[in-house]
C-alpha cells in the first residue's frame, strides 16, 4: 500500500503494488505504489484549505470515512513553510480521492501536480482502479520537514507514513488484504515541490523508501 516511486527491486514492486497505501506524490523519475480510498463509501462533509495563495480558487477534496487519512503536526510558524505544508497535503488527498471516485484523470491531482508529473501519478491511480481496488482503513502520515530554496520558487519535503491499519478493498468481491507479512509498515517519502505562477505549491517529484521511518 505505498505510493510511488518506492526505492524496491522491480520484482518486490509488483508483487506489492495493489497492497500498498501511502500517497502519491508524483515525479519526472518516481514510480511508486498507492493506497486507494473507499470507494463505494459516502464522503465527509469538510475538505481542508490551504493557507497558501489564498485567492486561487481550489478544488473541493473530499475522503469517505472508511478511510481516515490523517496528518499529524503538519504545521509550521514559518508561513511559506505552511503554505508548502498545506499544498503537498492537498496533494496527497487528491490522489486517494482520485482512486475512491475510481477518476484517473482527476482534475483535482493534475491542480496539485506539475505537467510532468501528471503521467505518472494517473498510471499510480489506475494501479487500483484497473484493479477494482479502493482502500480502507487509516494512513497516519507524519513527521513533516520543509527545506525552502534559497530563491523561494522550490522546496523539499520529507515525511512518514505507517501503513499499519491500512488494507485494500476489491469493490467487486469484497476482499481485503493488508501489506504481506514481513512487510515493514512504515515509508519515509521525499518530496520535490516547485511554485506556480498562482503561487501553488505543487508536487514535482516523490520518491519513497520502505522501512526507513519509526514512530
Amino acid at each position: 500500500m505505498a505510493r510511488r516511486a518506492l526505492t524496491t527491486t522491480a520484482a518486490a514492486f509488483a508483487t506489492t503494488a495493489a497492497l500498498l497505501l501511502t500517497a502519491c506524490g508524483g515525479g519526472d523519475d518516481a514510480s511508486s505504489d498507492d493506497i486507494k480510498g473507499a470507494g463505494d463509501s459516502s464522503p465527509s462533509p469538510t475538505a481542508s484549505k490551504s493557507s497558501a495563495a489564498p485567492d486561487v480558487k481550489r478544488p473541493v477534496i473530499k475522503l469517505p470515512s472508511s478511510f481516515q487519512l490523517t496528518f499529524e503536526n503538519w504545521t509550521s510558524s514559518d508561513p511559506v513553510e505552511q503554505a508548502v505544508l498545506d499544498d503537498a497535503k492537498e496533494e496527497v488527498r487528491a490522489g486517494y480521492a482520485a482512486i475512491i471516485a475510481n477518476d484517473p484523470d482527476s482534475e483535482a491531482v493534475s491542480f496539485y501536480d506539475t505537467k510532468g508529473v501528471r503521467g505518472m501519478t494517473k498510471q499510480w491511480i489506475k494501479s487500483y482502479t484497473d484493479k477494482n481496488l479502493t482502500v480502507i482503513g487509516k494512513l497516519p502520515a507524519f513527521g513533516p520537514k520543509v527545506v525552502m530554496a534559497k530563491n523561494g520558487r522550490g522546496a523539499a519535503l520529507s515525511y512518514c507514513t505507517d501503513e499499519s491499519d491500512a488494507k485494500t478493498r476489491n469493490r467487486k468481491t469484497d476482499k481485503i488484504e493488508g501489506n504481506p507479512a514481513g512487510t515493514d509498515p512504515y515509508v519515509r517519502y521525499s518530496v520535490s515541490l516547485t511554485k506556480n505562477a498562482q503561487g501553488v505549491w505543487q508536487n514535482s517529484s516523490v520518491r519513497g523508501e520502505r522501512g526507513k521511518c519509526s514512530r
